[in-house]
């Protein structure tokens, strides 16, 4: 347990530093790290028509918010969408099933400030795998309107070094290798329970979820959607980390959000350096 407290204290050390905030008080870099992306935390903002679901974005494993989504969600502003961040499970390194909870608290405080009946999510490698059990399993199926998983880590990943992470301070990183019993008791029979639409957006190039494919979900084409970017875009280099800021990326994202059903299998975004 000291060693769990030690190296989230360092995780966030290195974090506050990376801001340029080593001068601050503890407390002060603390509500700087909870600093929401451009765009996003508006609690005053209420949908329109045209974007009746406000927009949850959920980080990656040890990601911040303002960088997970520094992209991505003035974006989403930008097009119309009351868009919403938290950080959540000390650096998203909680059990999934504690920051799955977090999520359904943080969404019911969405749904309550805007007056929505359900969100959109959009998450990126955990947190595009984490709302699943939100969904499957603590009532989120009749709360989601489309889920949006960037590079996420649907089955888990072979990379090594996430076991040695795992056994030190990273119970989600535990949860998050190939074969776990989280995601053995998630995946067990329907991988995209009625609800949400679901779309998948991966990379042949992914470094962090190995194979890159286990992102990939089975299911109802009619709800569900599974995205390689090179498919659409050869060119397009962009790896696991920073696939929230590839701008073919948000290209589907914003495709899936403003349609019926999940992102169109057919749809061509422009690609990066013309491919």
């Amino acid at each position: 347990m000291r060693l769990r407290r030690t190296v989230r204290f360092l995780i966030a050390a290195a974090a506050t530093a990376a801001l340029g905030l080593t001068g601050l008080s503890a407390p002060a870099a603390a509500s700087v790290l909870d600093v929401p992306p451009g765009g996003a935390n508006d609690w005053s903002c209420k949908p329109d028509s045209a974007h009746p679901q406000p927009v949850v974005l959920v980080n990656g494993t040890f990601k911040l918010m303002a960088e997970n989504w520094s992209k991505l969600s003035p974006k989403l502003k930008e097009a119309g969408y009351c868009v919403f961040a938290f950080n959540y499970g000390h650096f998203e390194t909680d059990p999934i099933p504690e920051s799955a909870a977090e999520l359904r608290d943080f969404v019911e405080a969405v749904r309550g400030a805007t007056g929505a009946a359900k969100v959109d999510i959009v998450g990126h490698s955990q947190g595009g795998m984490l709302p699943r059990y939100y969904v499957k399993f603590l009532g989120g199926a009749d709360k989601v309107d489309d889920l949006v998983g960037i590079v996420p880590s649907n089955h888990g990943t072979k990379n090594p070094l996430a076991i040695p992470a795992g056994w030190t301070f990273c119970p989600s990183c535990v949860d998050q290798q190939a074969g776990s019993e989280l995601l053995q008791k998630l995946n067990a029979g329907d991988e995209t329970p009625a609800g949400p639409d679901y779309t998948v957006i991966t990379t042949r190039y992914d470094e962090v979820v190995i194979p890159y494919a286990s992102a990939l979900l089975t299911g109802d084409k009619e709800h569900l959607t599974n995205v390689v970017l090179q498919d659409k875009c050869p060119l397009d280099l962009y790896m696991h980390d920073q696939a929230t800021k590839d701008p073919v990326v948000a290209q589907w994202v914003l495709d899936a959000l403003a349609r019926k059903g999940p992102a169109d299998p057919g749809f061509q975004p422009r690609c990066l350096g013309g491919a």
